[in-house]
């Protein structure tokens, strides 16, 4: 790959994922797009690289878009973020939503569905105190391969093994051969969609809370500002956003402010007085879940 290729690539991944690529990083470019020219019946990278130009095809830029998209993820992953939902969260929009008895949740970077899915287990756990209310959940991701593993909920056995409790796993999932299927009643909590967080995702309308972890970190300063400043528009002021634990708004957005000692955890900044936070403590943690 010559310097003006892997340029063009570069700005090519910007413009249509967010991603941001050093110089240093052209081996993994290499690396995750050589498997794609020979499923495509591409001669080299040269020939890839010539036809993702203004006439080539959709589905390809697609496909390339999705190599080099990031899919790591796994069932409770970091557990902070589900300790929060459980016993801050939910404990708070229960009081909130008693009249609408509905509460929306967006998963904006869904991935392979582990998120999602996660969420769903901690509502069933706790159905008997959230009788009477209807939850959606709608798992978003930029690609459509990790969202149809998503929609079928058919994971391996090291997926599995990846932070999901043994209880859990034999309570919401069912074997088949070597691989483990999310049950009927858990899927059913989940909505998939396509969705590039570039683009316009005001359509999508208002969520309580809006997950959206691990992927700001591969955008460029300019780039989180204007997803964070979205965002924003579709959080209720009582709702809640939930970075990585490499994430931050902090000099980047005023739109929100940290709830205080609950790490990742932000809300839409009132207008006037910085709201106080009232925490939960009703909801035993996700460790309890554990043991």
């Amino acid at each position: 790959m010559t310097p003006s290729e892997y340029g063009f690539l570069k700005q090519f991944l910007k413009s249509r994922s967010g991603l941001v690529l050093s110089d240093e990083k052209q081996y993994l470019v290499e690396s995750r797009l050589v498997p794609v020219t020979r499923r495509t019946g591409h001669k080299n990278l040269s020939a890839l690289i010539a036809d993702l130009g203004p006439r080539g095809s959709e589905d390809l830029k697609n496909t390339v878009v999705e190599a080099m998209t990031t899919n790591e993820s796994f069932f409770f992953r970091d557990k902070t973020p589900f300790d929060h939902f459980r016993n801050t969260m939910l404990p708070n929009l229960l009081e909130g939503r008693r009249s609408q008895k509905r509460i929306r949740i967006w998963c904006a970077a869904a991935s392979t569905g582990q998120e999602p899915y996660s969420l769903g287990m901690c509502l069933q756990e706790d159905r008997h105190k959230t009788a009477g209310f209807r939850f959606e959940i709608l798992g978003t991701d930029i690609s459509t391969e990790v969202l149809e593993k998503a929609r079928t909920g058919v994971y391996s056995q090291f997926e599995v093994q990846r932070g999901l409790p043994i209880q859990m796993l034999l309570k919401y999932f069912t074997q088949q051969g070597e691989l483990w299927q999310v049950s009927p009643e858990l899927r059913a909590m989940v909505q998939w969609r396509k969705l590039n967080l570039l683009e316009n995702f005001s359509h999508l309308g208002t969520y309580d809370i809006i997950y959206c972890r691990n992927v700001l970190i591969y955008f460029d300063q300019d780039t989180k500002r204007d997803v964070l400043q979205r965002l924003a528009k579709q959080i209720p002021e009582d709702g809640y956003l939930v970075l990585g634990a490499a994430e931050t708004v902090v000099g980047l957005s005023d739109a929100f402010e940290p709830v205080p000692q609950h790490r990742g955890l932000y809300r839409p900044r009132k207008q006037g007085a910085a709201a106080s936070p009232r925490l939960g403590s009703a909801f035993p943690t996700l460790k309890a879940m554990n043991s």
